[in-house]
């Protein structure tokens, strides 16, 4: 098996079946890599950490449901690594020393200028030649602030990005009504994702999760700050929708890994917030994942799920 990891010095492959030591290497550099220690990703009672098990289904719940796809699957879209790149979306930690570098935006108006405190060879969504989002995350530990772009790429002695926003993790201030961020509903993407540390490490998710659809409204529900459509069906889900797993669901059905998961769906849910394929769960890649185990995520359908009514709905 050949693991693809990116470290503060470049990429290196890791062939994990015959190297015991290189695959030492990867667990200590990836560890040095995405360590928060007791870093709190926003306050307690931000709309990230606070659960949503007790609050009313939203009266549209089937429709919207409906929408997505009630007999999709969920499909967790992470991983260990997947077409030679880390599988889902990563981050760097580092520590306030970092030195910052200058980010150019295609979208200026409505992104934080920086500077960024960027690593050289930092982790890139989809790999140094990805042609997807390529969202780029950095964690400030010492700082506490959180730094992500849009569609980065390295040009000259710094980057240039779609869209960027740096976010203060001790507070809830939102982006400004109307801005994006690094992605489509103006929300952090960081502290939606799946990690490695929390489903194993700690045997718990205690936040909400990211995901995304493929046809959204032309509105938003805060904390999500931005839309990316241009369809005004009400049957359609806005950006920052929140949905939970029912109660009732059975997840003794899926492996630990999974269950550990959808015991976050059930009490935190998801909050939608960007376009992309139905049910799409977002993570970030780690070389411990177990991929089969994951897998058993697919058992979750559509119909699983209840949208929660957690206000109103921004259409301007």
């Amino acid at each position: 098996m050949l693991l693809l990891v990116s470290g503060l010095s470049g990429w290196t492959v890791y062939d994990l079946t015959t190297d015991i030591h290189a695959a030492a290497d990867v667990d200590e550099a990836h560890a040095r890599l995405t360590e928060l220690g007791d870093l709190a990703v926003f306050p307690a009672d931000s709309i990230w950490n606070t659960p949503i098990d007790k609050l009313p289904v939203h009266p549209n719940s089937a429709r919207l449901i409906a929408s997505i796809g009630t007999d999709l699957p969920v499909h967790p879209d992470f991983g260990t690594v997947w077409r030679g790149a880390p599988n889902g979306i990563p981050y760097v930690v580092v520590s306030g020393a970092q030195p910052k570098v200058p980010v150019r935006f295609e979208y200026a108006h409505e992104s934080d200028p920086g500077p960024y405190p960027i690593p050289t060879n930092a982790p890139i969504e989809g790999g140094p030649q990805g042609d997807g989002d390529r969202h780029l995350i950095v964690v400030d530990r010492e700082h506490q602030k959180l730094y992500e772009l849009y569609r980065a790429f390295p040009a000259g002695n710094g980057w240039r990005a779609g869209s960027g926003a740096i976010f203060d993790l001790t507070t809830n201030k939102l982006r400004p009504a109307g801005w994006t961020s690094a992605d489509g509903a103006g929300l952090p993407i960081f502290p939606g994702l799946v990690r490695y540390d929390e489903v194993v490490g700690k045997g718990e998710i205690r936040h909400a999760l990211r995901f995304t659809c493929q046809k959204t409204r032309r509105a938003y529900i805060p904390p999500a700050t931005h839309f990316a459509s241009h369809l005004a069906d009400p049957d359609l889900p806005p950006m920052g929708l929140r949905l939970r797993l029912r109660a009732d669901f059975d997840d003794s059905v899926l492996s630990p890994q999974a269950r550990v998961i959808a015991q976050a769906l059930k009490r935190f849910g998801l909050i939608l917030a960007d376009n992309g394929s139905n049910w799409f769960l977002s993570g970030a890649p780690n070389p411990h994942w177990n991929d089969r185990d994951l897998r058993t995520l697919k058992q979750i359908k559509g119909h699983d799920f209840e949208v929660v009514d957690t206000g109103d709905v921004v259409t301007r």
